[in-house]
């Protein structure tokens, strides 16, 4: 049975994971749109705050 902290642990490396491929995206195509450029921009923001979060989560 996986603990509280594994849980956080996986959910960490997905979430940063996701967050790197989605600034690996941005940083990869030179012909991105604003409205895209801006869309992945929040989903950004989304990702990193839930990774902050999550690490703060961690040290409790």
């Amino acid at each position: 049975m996986k603990t509280s902290k594994d849980k956080i642990e996986e959910t960490l490396s997905y979430y940063t994971f996701k967050s790197l491929e989605t600034l690996n995206f941005i940083n990869s195509n030179s012909n991105l749109t604003v409205e895209e450029i801006i869309e992945k921009a929040e989903e950004l923001a989304v990702l990193e705050y839930k990774i902050t979060a999550l690490e703060a989560a961690k040290e409790n």
